[in-house]
């Protein structure tokens, strides 16, 4: 048995903000997809996955208990297929930020819900925010708390622009320069990050005015500009907002920034030759570069491994 593939997903803009209302835009990242499957000689990977899939099943008998309304799944066939030892083959890093859990839980919906929205109708606003609603109650599984967002992406996989919370679009985005020197790239930090425990940060100093203020009047405009001038194409105005961006994250979010990348980040801003912000919730995994010569940044960035997802 092998079920089809979901892909990983980049949140290009809006990772903290779209809790404020900021505007977000994310794209499906094809590199890495994930699929449901039963192996005769499972892995010890596969094993661990499945002992997830165990408790992620027993979730989601409580969840339809507790709003039939929203979703309700074949429970039965689920659990049946996770004795059989069922579990999810990833190539996705988790802890990256590129969305492992959302591919899994854009999988186990389309094979287990009933009624299911899918990506051939005609896909209103209404279905849109019903399908992350459900997603998020999902997700929250592995997260504590989810926007739905990354499952969405993972299931539709086309661009999703989130204007705000209630307000959610398919989109299409400037197809890409092959040719083009400028590119969007995943810096790999080396290590795992937790979500959570930066949820909780994010959260904690929320509590502050002086937070507040600078998410709304820096964090949050800029996210917006950015996400204006990558859907027009306007690469110049892009880049100014987007070295703003990068120095109002150095400033306010240092503890999603691991310490031995404060000062790379810095360098990035200072030198021009590339601009680093949050792939994700942070504190590890992969982050977003944008440059406007790759070349260059991968002179400055060569002890790192990077990976281009957008050229310019």
């Amino acid at each position: 048995m092998k079920g089809p593939l979901f892909y990983s997903k980049i949140l290009l803009f809006g990772e903290y903000g779209i809790i404020k209302d900021s505007k977000g835009l994310s794209i499906p990242y094809n590199f890495y997809n994930g699929a449901l499957k039963v192996d005769a000689n499972p892995s010890e990977e596969a094993k661990s996955s499945n002992k997830s899939l165990t408790d992620f099943a027993n979730y989601l008998e409580a969840l339809q208990e507790r709003a039939p309304e929203l979703v309700t799944f074949d429970i039965d066939a689920l659990k049946n297929h996770v004795s059989e030892g069922m579990y999810f083959d990833s190539s996705i890093p988790q802890g990256y930020g590129v969305g492992s859990s959302g591919a899994l839980v854009a999988a186990i919906y389309d094979k287990y819900a009933h009624d299911k929205i899918t990506v051939l109708e005609n896909l209103t606003r209404e279905k849109l925010l019903k399908l992350k609603a459900i997603f998020g109650e999902m997700e929250s599984f592995f997260h504590g708390k989810s926007s739905g967002l990354d499952p969405l992406n993972s299931y539709l996989s086309i661009p999703i622009l989130i204007n705000s919370k209630d307000n959610i679009e398919p989109t299409g985005i400037p197809s890409q320069n092959e040719a083009g020197k400028g590119a969007v790239f995943l810096l790999d930090s080396g290590m795992t990050g937790e979500t959570a425990p930066m949820v909780g940060i994010f959260m904690d100093n929320m509590k502050q005015e002086g937070f507040r203020k600078m998410l709304k009047d820096q964090f949050v405009k800029y996210t917006d500009l950015c996400v204006e001038d990558f859907l027009k194409g306007d690469v110049k105005s892009l880049f100014s907002n987007i070295k703003q961006l990068s120095h109002v994250v150095l400033d306010n979010f240092k503890p999603m920034i691991p310490k031995q990348f404060h000062t790379l980040w810095k360098k990035g801003i200072e030198s021009n030759d590339y601009y680093l912000k949050l792939c994700g919730s942070g504190g590890g995994g992969y982050f977003l570069g944008f440059t406007q010569d790759l070349e260059k940044a991968q002179n400055a960035l060569k002890d790192y491994k990077l990976e281009v997802v957008y050229t310019f």
